[in-house]
């Protein structure tokens, strides 16, 4: 069955984005049919508002609407600790577990067969913050993947000659799993970041 030409547009518009399949991205546009025009009209100026006043904080390369963003130009964040995140929102992860240091996001993340390659990152940007020597820890918390764990590295072996304590996030099981259904690879991760109790 043909739908109506602009129908058909929306649907398609909405199967581009990320998680959303055909039946999803149909039951979206009826559902924005059905809405009011002002409810329709506020989306299309919400989506148009972040393509137009987003764009990168200076220091942390956040998406921010102000430079410098919220959390960089906070006074009571710990400045001499830097999180490093591969996106935007990863960042909102390890912000909502209350960590109250800085952040730098490096957009990416190392993928040589993705044609990622350091250079491609926030990695110089990152370096150059640390040279004055306020930041005495760089937290590491790429993706627990294989690219997340290269960039750590290759990190890591940046900031050694900088004098910067560069950690690793803890990798391993999450809360309320069982063991049984754990992957090697998660489990060794889980031991080797084991702690004292």
């Amino acid at each position: 069955m043909r739908l109506a030409a602009p129908l058909e547009r929306l649907i398609e518009a909405l199967r581009k984005l990320p998680g959303i399949g055909a039946k999803s991205a149909q039951r979206l546009a009826f559902h924005v049919l059905r809405g009011s025009r002002d409810d329709a009209r506020a989306l299309a100026t919400a989506l148009l508002e972040v393509k137009d006043t987003l764009r990168l904080c200076t220091l942390c390369f956040n998406v921010t609407d102000i430079d410098p963003c919220l959390i960089c130009a906070d006074a009571n964040r710990d400045r001499s600790q830097v999180c490093v995140v591969e996106e935007p929102h990863n960042l909102i992860a390890i912000e909502k577990s209350g960590f109250r240091g800085l952040y730098h996001v490096l957009h990416g993340s190392i993928a040589p067969l993705r044609g990622m390659g350091p250079d491609d990152l926030k990695i110089a940007p990152l370096l150059e913050r640390l040279r004055d020597g306020s930041v005495k820890e760089v937290i590491l918390a790429t993706n627990p993947n294989v690219e997340g764990e290269a960039t750590a590295v290759y990190l890591s072996r940046l900031l050694k000659p900088l004098g910067v304590r560069a950690t690793r996030i803890a990798l391993g099981l999450p809360v309320g799993s069982e063991l049984e259904y754990a992957d090697e690879v998660t489990v060794g991760k889980a031991l080797e970041g084991r702690r004292e109790i």
